[in-house]
């Protein structure tokens, strides 16, 4: 991974005069030191989607409440696009965001960079001791914390209760048997039996990890999407479209599989939490008793989802530094969790917010939890999120018949090299 010398000398500048104080203890734009109110602008870049975000802003915003002097400025940004925006933000310092949503694979590579402020001592032994260690995890770059973990997540099945019961099957437990149901679902109903993304490389993991495999492994620095088990798992892919168990689609495919799911066009999808809100918005689950979840299926080695989430973290240039990490501490604390999971279905990440009785009554929480605590972590590695394009272009090619599984595969591990320098 490059690292701008320039950039990275901004912004080093920037924390400096960020941290800096004279007597009044407060910085240039007027955020209160500790002793003192907190005041001045925080501005939020927040990554939650269509479904979700009207109940973030109106979360961000009450933190006034707590601040009166304090403004918070929420800005949505696309997921899709909000790495490199970020990115580009930070480098240069201007009208960057104090606080960002990042995605979990996104921190070490930010902070590797020098562009995040770690996390006040105070706060990091609360991240270790009150979080869930798997998101923890993710927040830390060589032993510093980074990142406070906002909510964490990974992949289930989701399901038409009604379509698959017309069709006489059960919730899949395994590719094979979903290749089954879906040719019971196609006779019955005329319908798809699955819609499986074919345009964003997170949909790939669980059928690698499916066949025993993995993108990388960190603690040898070997590149493995390219191995017996990388080759499988494309062909699992390729498998599902040919066999006319899955339908899929090379672009828009948030879109054009939210669609297809909520309105009967495809019986099942693999998802996560974050679709459940939006999912509930679909005609055939006006009756949310419609909508099951179960266990990703297994490829032929195991059933395997991966760990994601997302962490709040503050900008090491921001000029309201203070209130920022109020801000952070107010958006990853109980109370908000809670209300999340009760609003939005939103896994929490601090273990005792799983004993509310809000968050007890989730049934989608309920079922997610279990499954996070299965999920598989990825490589907290700065490189993480680099990976996923170059895999996203080898696994499209390969689930629309593009290229070859294991041309894929190959291609895939030549880019992850050239990313990973060094690595085997």
């Amino acid at each position: 991974m490059r690292r701008g010398i320039a950039a990275t000398a901004l912004v080093a500048t920037l924390a400096l005069a960020a941290t800096a104080c004279g007597g009044d203890g407060k910085n240039d734009s007027g955020d209160t030191k500790a002793g003192g109110e907190l005041s001045g602008t925080v501005t939020w870049w927040d990554t939650s989607n269509d479904a979700e975000k009207a109940s973030f802003q109106k979360i961000a915003e009450a933190f006034t409440a707590k601040h009166p002097k304090v403004t918070v400025k929420y800005v949505n940004v696309p997921y899709g696009d909000a790495q490199n925006k970020v990115k580009n933000a930070f480098s240069s310092g201007s009208e960057a965001p104090d606080v960002i949503r990042a995605d979990v694979g996104w921190v070490a590579d930010f902070a590797s960079l020098g562009y995040l402020a770690e996390v006040p001592a105070d706060t990091a032994k609360k991240v270790d001791a009150e979080f869930l260690p798997q998101a923890a995890a993710s927040g830390k770059y060589e032993g510093k914390t980074y990142g406070v973990p906002q909510v964490i997540d990974t992949m289930g099945l989701f399901y038409n209760k009604k379509m698959l019961a017309d069709a006489g099957v059960q919730p899949p437990k395994t590719l094979e048997e979903l290749k089954t149901a879906a040719a019971a679902i196609k006779a019955k109903t005329g319908k798809a039996g699955l819609y499986l993304r074919g345009d964003d490389s997170y949909w790939f993991l669980p059928l690698i990890y499916g066949e025993g495999g993995d993108l990388v492994d960190a603690k040898t620095k070997t590149v493995t999407v390219d191995n017996a088990a990388g080759v499988k798992a494309f062909k699992a892919a390729r498998d599902l479209v040919t066999s006319g168990a899955a339908i899929t689609n090379a672009t828009d495919g948030w879109t054009n599989m939210q669609t297809a799911f909520k309105s009967g066009e495809a019986a099942m999808m693999i998802n996560g939490p974050w679709a459940v809100a939006d999912s509930y918005a679909g005609d055939q689950f006006k009756d949310k008793a419609n909508l099951g979840i179960a266990a990703v299926p297994a490829g032929s080695v195991k059933a395997g989802a991966p760990q994601g989430g997302h962490d709040l973290a503050v900008y090491a240039g921001s000029k309201n530094i203070t209130a920022a990490q109020a801000f952070v501490d107010y958006m990853t604390s109980q109370e908000v969790q809670v209300q999340s999971a009760k609003e939005l279905s939103l896994l929490p990440t601090r273990t005792a917010a799983y004993e509310q009785p809000e968050v007890k009554a989730s049934e989608m929480v309920q079922f997610f939890k279990p499954a996070v605590d299965k999920a598989v972590e990825r490589a907290w590695i700065p490189e993480n999120g680099s990976l996923f394009e170059p895999l996203k272009v080898e696994y499209t090619k390969a689930i629309t018949g593009a290229t070859s599984p294991e041309d894929a595969a190959k291609a895939a591990g030549v880019e992850f090299r050239k990313i990973l320098k060094g690595w085997k």
